[in-house]
């Protein structure tokens, strides 16, 4: 048995990585970071691809493709430290409306007429005193750490983690500063806002959480990845003592170990997103590992990455606190791994 992409998935890969690598530079991620611009063109782009398609049916005018695809994708927008809103919109959005009555908004989602924003926080780890509740299909509360401050929709998981759609002209949005500016997040106050039910069924939220785990992981495994190989070419081409400091064994082990660590997050990941679709009784346990470990391996190679390059990894030409950040970030956007750690104990009953 082979284990390996398959040749459909490498060309989608391949198209998805060529697009980014020619239209998603660092100065085009840094003048969308500053808010000189918007990701509305590299999400334009990202659709004449499919990319916003990949999980919808065909029947929506989607690829209906699998977890696997999404993961791959995702790994490839995390290298690029790609804006825009392929994971709230086009994984788990996607995922929530599958089986709804919200087929023209699923056409949309897929034409990319349409962007869906995630507020799942609240949900996750709700604040003492705050979250979002429900009430004859009005919403009340506020749900923080909303993903996508440019959404036309939002999907909100209320404190009993019931999913409701809500349109962006019914709420007040209160864009947010966090330290990932490759990604915009927003505060939602909700005030009796109309809103419709799309799920009150618990599997229902935890199937659209486990999805968003996995894609966080991917994510997380490509910036990483971007971040070691960054470290390794500077590695070869900084000179001190009239040598590259590659030859260095202290800068050798620096990177080896990054690639150690790293290498095999990638099987993780693949296998998350097989057992996604393939195995529903492993599913949630896979993806709270992958969110989790991974999380803390993509921390350590940004450490470490950051190190290599001395003091210019920490200046602006170098770029490199955009993937910094944006992994600091994914490690805590959906639960921490401290937080999904004990989820995965509590699946497991080792925890009361």
């Amino acid at each position: 048995m082979e284990f390996g992409l398959s040749e459909e998935q490498s060309l989608l890969v391949d198209s998805t990585t060529r697009f980014l690598g020619e239209q998603v530079a660092l100065d085009t991620v840094r003048k969308i970071a500053e808010g000189d611009t918007s990701d509305h063109k590299v999400w334009s782009g990202l659709t004449e691809l499919g990319i916003p398609a990949l999980l919808i049916s065909e029947e929506a005018g989607g690829m209906n493709l699998g977890t696997m695809e999404a993961a791959l994708i995702s790994e490839a927008l995390g290298y690029h430290v790609t804006p825009g809103p392929f994971l709230p919109s086009a994984t788990i959005a996607a995922t929530a409306l599958k089986d709804s009555n919200q087929s023209e908004l699923m056409a949309d989602i897929a034409a990319g007429n349409s962007r869906v924003g995630v507020a799942f926080s609240e949900a996750v780890g709700a604040r003492d005193k705050a979250g979002v509740t429900a009430s004859n299909h009005q919403l009340s509360g506020t749900a923080i750490f909303a993903l996508d401050a440019e959404a036309d929709f939002y999907l909100v998981a209320t404190n009993q983690r019931a999913l409701y759609l809500v349109s962006t002209d019914q709420l007040e949005r209160r864009a947010l500063t966090t330290i990932d500016k490759t990604r915009s997040t927003c505060e939602l106050v909700f005030d009796k806002t109309p809103a419709a039910l799309i799920s009150d069924n618990l599997d229902t939220f935890d199937r659209c959480l486990d999805i968003g785990r996995i894609m966080i992981a991917a994510d997380t495994l490509g910036a990483a990845q971007n971040m070691l190989d960054q470290a390794i070419a500077y590695a070869k081409t900084r000179e001190q003592f009239d040598r590259p400091i590659a030859s260095f064994q202290a800068v050798k082990h620096m990177c080896a170990e990054m690639a150690a660590q790293l290498e095999p997050c990638r099987s993780m990941v693949w296998y998350a997103a097989h057992a996604f679709d393939e195995l529903p009784l492993e599913s949630r346990l896979i993806a709270c590992h992958a969110k989790a470990h991974i999380s803390e391996v993509g921390t350590f190679v940004a450490k470490t990455s950051t190190e290599v390059h001395g003091g210019m990894g920490f200046t602006d030409l170098v770029g490199l606190h955009y993937w910094f950040k944006r992994i600091g970030f994914n490690r805590q956007i959906l639960g921490s791994p401290e937080l999904v750690r004990e989820e995965a104990a509590r699946l497991q009953n080792l925890v009361a």
